[in-house]
């Protein structure tokens, strides 16, 4: 008795059908916009990130549509366009939400909470990693390092920084881009939809007021090397466990002076400098006090 490929499970399908095509004036429009990115480069083999970033725009994620228009202005073939649009985790391969939230899981942010921060928002959204709720509001996935580490857990949203996180605060968060309610990241630009995003990625200016002022810094643990680099040579600080003793006490001062150095209000603490307010205990301040752009 023989056993036919359907009965063992095998499928011999047709080979999938050529990718169809943007409608025309959408086609034209994309045209116009890659003419504009591909003469930024000296070979228009280069160009083809940002125009991974310009179809992503149109649809808000990478199609075959689009890796075929990106093979077909740059003179390349798919598979090399696929080969790139596959290695980097910023172009999504499928259909995504108008927010990308992404909850750090590296090390440091991991054992200050950002693992428990991931779970609970699976089980608050109903998603696994990768997956968007039902009314496309939100993609929720665990990210690497966000290099943002002296405000850990973080969060971001569309690549902008949601500092100093808790599992309420990362709720409330969620709660509020659903609900269309205005979000202000930490650090950085106001929020703007995930298609938005990934045109201002192809480099396309943006024309939101005050977008482009809009300003952010690390915090001090971050900027040390930058001023070591500048000859500043700041006194040593000594940074203790959140167990409630002193703290940032500088290490010049005279023997038995037990006088701790207070932050200034202009420093953006770190949450490893002590224990501070949070949006779990003021909401506020939903992610503790800002600094200005370089301090």
């Amino acid at each position: 008795m023989t056993t036919s490929s359907s009965e063992r499970g095998v499928s011999l399908g047709m080979p999938e059908l050529p990718a169809p095509a943007y409608p025309d004036d959408v086609r034209a429009r994309l045209e116009a916009d890659a003419r504009d990115v591909v003469a930024r480069y000296p070979d228009s083999r280069s160009a083809l990130l940002p125009l991974l970033h310009l179809v992503q725009s149109e649809e808000g994620h990478v199609t075959r549509t689009g890796m075929q228009f990106c093979a077909d202005v740059l003179g390349l073939t798919t598979a090399e366009v696929t080969a790139v649009a596959t290695f980097y985790t910023m172009y999504r391969r499928r259909p995504s939400g108008d927010y990308q939230v992404g909850v750090c899981t590296n090390t440091l942010c991991a054992v200050m909470g950002g693992d428990a921060i991931f779970e609970s928002l699976q089980e608050y959204l109903g998603v696994g990693n990768g997956e968007t709720t039902d009314d496309g509001k939100i993609t929720l996935e665990h990210i690497e390092c966000n290099a943002a580490c002296d405000f850990a857990p973080v969060v971001m949203v569309n690549w902008e920084f949601f500092d100093n996180q808790t599992v309420q605060s990362a709720k409330r968060l969620v709660d509020d881009l659903r609900g269309g309610h205005e979000v202000s990241p930490t650090r950085g630009a106001p929020l703007c939809t995930f298609k938005e995003t990934a045109r201002i990625l192809a480099g396309f200016p943006d024309a939101r007021d005050g977008a482009v002022e809009a300003g952010g810094s690390a915090g001090p643990a971050s900027l040390v090397g930058l001023r070591l680099a500048r000859g500043e040579t700041p006194s040593a600080r000594v940074v203790h466990p959140r167990d409630g003793g002193p703290h940032d006490e500088p290490q010049d001062r005279a023997p038995g002076d037990a006088t701790a150095h207070q932050p200034s209000p202009a420093e953006h603490l770190s949450s490893h400098d002590a224990p501070q307010d949070t949006s779990a205990s003021d909401p506020a301040h939903p992610a503790g006090p800002a600094a200005e752009e370089g301090e």
